[in-house]
């Protein structure tokens, strides 16, 4: 499958509805969905929570229902997981509501499901925007997260704008005007290394949507805590597309980290 047929494939999945959602914040979009695996007698899930951030360019349009799918295999495979949703553009989100909102919804999803794992120190995964959010979490030197699997991230925001990924997404996320240099660096996960933790980056060298070459710059710059796994012929959305090959090289990633 190439681009469109990539893309069909991931949004003709139909919706799994979680198990229960909580609310970080006031906003509508300031929700985590919870998948818990049905794990007998009881006791804490022996896998690591996972949280997951869905992409989209950071825009309203599209939400996190398209990685329910995803989480809803993961937790099928006994791990407790945390689809995080966050303000974006077009609806109350951008710099900064976008960045504290992943925060936050970090925060939610270890408080939520604390008791169903026994390391409650999460493993954040990010798909394409997400997967920016991802890294710019892995940078912060109080972060929670144990790792972080970063799937076709715009890993590098200054070569992003450049390139005016879909139509200045990055222009849109945070904000014309003046000060706008000052605010792509503090936001450019190229310019912010990970503070100690183990990065993976999936990404496909067919990508018609996030080239290849902002991983793998980001990685460059990253060398002593990220790996970089390209997947031939892959495309953008097939990694986090359940039934896949490359979704399958993901979910072994998180259920065997050995693996990285």
């Amino acid at each position: 499958m190439r681009g469109a047929d990539e893309e069909s494939a991931l949004l003709g999945l139909a919706p799994v509805a979680p198990d229960r959602t909580v609310a970080y914040g006031p906003h509508p979009d300031q929700l985590v969905d919870l998948y818990v695996p049905r794990a007998g007698g009881g006791a804490p899930a022996r896998g690591p929570l996972v949280v997951l951030l869905h992409g989209g360019f950071w825009r309203a349009a599209y939400d996190r229902r398209h990685l329910s799918p995803l989480a809803a295999e993961l937790a099928g495979r006994g791990l407790p997981v945390a689809l995080a949703e966050y303000r974006r553009v077009g609806a109350g989100g951008g710099a900064p509501q976008t960045f504290e909102d992943v925060t936050a919804g970090i925060e939610a999803a270890c408080a939520a499901l604390a008791g169903a794992v026994a390391d409650p120190s999460p493993v954040l995964i990010g798909h394409s925007a997400g997967g920016h959010l991802a890294l710019l979490a892995a940078a912060r030197p109080d972060t929670p997260v144990s790792r972080v699997l970063a799937v076709s991230p715009v890993a590098d925001l200054a070569r992003a704008h450049a390139l005016g990924l879909s139509g200045g997404a990055v222009g849109e996320l945070l904000g014309a005007g003046p000060g706008f240099p000052e605010r792509l660096a503090a936001a450019d996960p190229a310019r912010h290394p990970p503070a100690g933790i183990p990065v993976t980056i999936l990404h496909g060298t067919d990508d018609p949507d996030v080239p290849l070459d902002l991983s793998r710059r980001y990685a460059a710059r990253s060398a002593a805590t990220t790996v970089l796994r390209e997947l031939p012929g892959v495309g953008h959305y097939a990694p986090v597309t359940p039934g896949s090959p490359s979704c399958d090289v993901l979910v072994g990633l998180v259920c065997r980290p050995s693996s990285t």
